[in-house]
């Protein structure tokens, strides 16, 4: 396709989504919308990749700092038309078809566009048009065929007479177009409709004078659904989500319940891993082979390697696991957290910017911050790494073969030596020496007596 240009319209403002943020910009499966189809559309390599922008032009830009995109801005929003129109300069050097795309149609696979192409310069048609079928077409621009079956025109909902709103095909959005006949077609195009703006979809009236027009039926009416609100977004939000799901099944992995999951749409699962309800996996997080993610966990930007156990309830935020760890339950990872092969992460756990060696235990209730760790350490319950003193942050160091008594503070900077053990109860403001037993604990005394005499 690298002889066909392609067109994202994304300059509206996207008003009933009632928000902030350009719609465009809303995410769905971790990926802003526009994103989508910008993904889509590089597939096909096209001989230009240009994009419309409007409303909070800057910040969409922003959001694809893309060498490879040719930005239009469309500085005063008059319409479908008009947005074309703005970019034909961007276009001027080039010939052949252009596909003007949606940048609110985050579904629209490649294969769609590139049979799309096929049928457009099989017709032999200057403009094609594709179209839907909805059940409930609310929202969307009516086709209004003739007798024969041909294309006559697309009218909008807001200018359509009830019998025209009655018509369940409609137009998606989607069309492939001759780039030198464009221009001349677009300067006819009127703004004489309820919105007073120069629509698109008035382009099919002005090519059928000339017996160009042609339209193409698409089946998969969500794949070409498009958002305009948030309700809309949640619908395409869970048809994405069985997807994606569906195509990990076929990798090998196991969902013991694929509707309650939510996955990212570039996180990876390796095979005979197994996800059990309720389970987030965000963007950039990688699943290797032969895990088990427990249920109601939360993992984002981390790497799991293979064999790994991640029991319920625990969230892991940029974190990486090297293989064969157990984490949880209620365990939470932070960013900057590795743990080495076979370490272990157990219930009510925190761990941020830390890397816990080989086969190393932190089991119960205790929080590991700013901290290098050795191997076969192991961990005692409520022990704590004092790493910030107010205003830095400080490292602790703990070498190897370390015994840790529950209730220990390690108040940084410290150092404790290769096979050290630190008595339960114990605060540790000074280096502990290899081998060496620390205790800091007042000696037990008794009373005798104690509670007759309180009497």
């Amino acid at each position: 396709m690298t002889d066909c240009a392609i067109l994202i319209l994304a300059a509206g403002q996207g008003t009933r989504m009632r928000s902030a943020l350009p719609k465009v910009l809303h995410p769905l499966a971790g990926r802003p919308l526009l994103g989508h189809v910008l993904a889509m559309a590089r597939s096909l390599q096209p001989a230009r990749l240009a994009v419309v922008v409007g409303h909070q032009a800057e910040r969409i830009q922003a959001a694809f700092p893309d060498p490879d995109l040719t930005w239009v801005h469309q500085a005063e929003q008059l319409g479908t038309a008009h947005a074309v129109r703005s970019a034909l300069p961007a276009l001027a050097d080039l010939s052949g078809e252009v596909l003007i795309l949606s940048g609110d149609t985050p579904l629209v696979e490649a294969d769609l566009l590139r049979d799309l192409l096929a049928h457009h310069r099989r017709e032999g048609v200057g403009v094609t048009v594709v179209s839907m079928t909805q059940t409930v077409p609310m929202g969307y621009g009516r086709v209004v065929r003739d007798a024969a079956g041909g294309l006559v025109r697309v009218v909008e909902e807001k200018d359509a007479t009830a019998a025209e709103r009655a018509i369940t095909e409609v137009n998606s959005g989607i069309y492939c177009v001759d780039l030198a006949r464009l221009p001349a077609w677009l300067s006819r195009i009127a703004a004489e409709n309820a919105q007073k703006e120069f629509y698109l979809p008035d382009l099919v009236s002005v090519a059928r004078q000339e017996g160009a027009v042609g339209l193409f039926h698409h089946a998969d009416a969500q794949g070409l659904a498009g958002v305009n609100d948030r309700r809309q977004l949640a619908t395409l939000e869970a048809v994405l989500r069985d997807r994606l799901v569906a195509h990990w099944q076929r990798q090998g992995v196991t969902f013991i319940d694929p509707h309650s999951c939510w996955l990212a749409v570039d996180a990876v699962i390796g095979q005979d891993s197994v996800i059990e309800p309720h389970v987030i996996l965000g963007g950039e997080t990688v699943i290797g082979e032969g895990c088990r993610i427990g249920p109601f966990c939360d993992i984002r930007q981390s790497q799991i390697g293979a064999g790994c156990q991640v029991k319920g309830f625990s969230h892991l935020e940029g974190a990486v696991l090297e293989g064969a760890n157990e984490v949880g339950p209620y365990a939470r990872l932070r960013p900057g957290t590795v743990l080495a092969e076979r370490a272990r992460v157990g219930n009510f756990c925190e761990i941020k910017k830390s890397h816990i060696g080989a086969g190393s235990k932190v089991n119960h209730l205790s929080y590991i911050g700013d901290t290098q760790m050795g191997k076969g350490v192991n961990v005692g319950a409520g022990t704590i790494t004092c790493n910030y003193d107010g205003r830095h942050k400080h490292q602790t160091l703990i070498g190897d073969g370390v015994f840790i008594g529950s209730d220990t503070q390690l108040v940084a900077p410290v150092r404790v030596g290769d096979g050290a053990v630190i008595g339960a109860g114990t605060t540790v403001t000074k280096e502990v020496p290899a081998q060496a037993l620390a205790v800091s604990r007042s000696p037990q005394i008794h009373i005798a007596d104690w509670k007759k005499n309180k009497e």
